[in-house]
């Protein structure tokens, strides 16, 4: 299922967005049952760059959020899930605070944001999901205040650059539009570069799976300038170390989707596949058992590393 390869690229690719603006925590563990919140966000009093620089996901991130993002439609079911773990956090808040003997400003509980490419209008209506054009664009609707959570239809964002950085985890013409408005983007842009790293990285991904569908092979042709783009801007640049960061990122990011948390044992052998040409590593981590590759890189057994 390439489900998983989209919905770790999303939370990475937040993270790597809302980062400067704030702590962020993906695949946030909840008390209870266990489930975990895709991306849990809490902003920072003196941001480090101008949440203008996001737009409307900048217009999100300036209160505490809860991501969920979906590559296909998000169902009813899925929407009672998440706010399911919404509630399960707000529990667990109001439960620090009764210990702390503090007291839990409602503004300050976060707001689950859902980021689904397409949404009906059935859908919607369903959960009392109306918009706020006075304050935010076309395409966000709200639930009851109290329930404090909305959903963003990513397929009725308007094309502008406010927009462009939730439009690239749309799909099909949508995405593909986006991540042309990416790559025009000034090459000094604060988050072009590793936006575009993070997109490459999925694309190899998807390159050496054998069950994706017809949208990721578009994806994989709409993506694949993007490594002649990566070299440029490392030359022009000279952003070395950002690279080889956003290389660890790739790495962690493949063994993630196949087989979970990174362990100890696991955590070992990230520099030395690191070391690999790209496609030689991707199809080695999606390829190999996990004994087998731990065998590949054990010192114990040269014949193999």
């Amino acid at each position: 299922m390439t489900r998983f390869i989209h919905d770790q690229f999303a939370k990475q690719y937040l993270k790597e967005l809302l980062t400067p603006f704030g702590n962020v925590e993906t695949s946030r563990d909840i008390a209870g049952e266990v489930r975990q919140l895709d991306v849990l966000f809490s902003p920072k009093p003196e941001p480090e760059i101008d949440a203008t620089a996001l737009g409307l996901l900048g217009q999100i991130a300036a209160k505490p959020a809860v991501f969920e993002p979906f590559r296909s439609p998000v169902q009813p079911g899925e929407i009672r899930s998440c706010l399911g773990k919404l509630f399960d956090l707000h529990a667990e808040f109001e439960r620090i605070a009764a210990r702390e003997n503090t007291r839990i400003v409602e503004a300050d509980l976060p707001l689950l944001w859902i980021l689904s490419p397409t949404v009906s209008d059935p859908l919607l209506a369903g959960f009392g999901a109306i918009p706020e054009p006075e304050n935010w664009v076309s395409g966000v609707y709200f639930m009851g205040a109290s329930l404090k959570a909305a959903i963003i239809a990513i397929h009725q964002l308007p094309c502008t650059p406010e927009t462009l950085w939730l439009r690239v985890l749309g799909k099909g013409n949508v995405q593909k539009r986006a991540v042309a408005e990416l790559r025009e983007l000034p090459s000094d842009h604060v988050f072009r570069l590793n936006a575009l790293e993070l997109l490459y990285n999925l694309r190899t991904i998807l390159e050496v799976r054998q069950d994706i569908d017809r949208e990721d092979r578009e994806l994989i042709m709409e993506l694949s300038p993007l490594y002649l783009q990566r070299l440029e801007d490392a030359t022009q640049r000279g952003i070395q170390q950002g690279i080889e960061r956003n290389q660890r990122l790739m790495v962690e990011s493949m063994l993630q989707v196949k087989f979970g948390e990174i362990d100890e044992e696991l955590a070992q052998i990230i520099e030395p596949l690191i070391q690999l040409e790209i496609l030689d590593r991707t199809r080695m981590i999606m390829q190999l058992d996990r004994s087998e590759l731990l065998a590949r890189f054990d010192p114990k057994n040269p014949t193999e590393s």
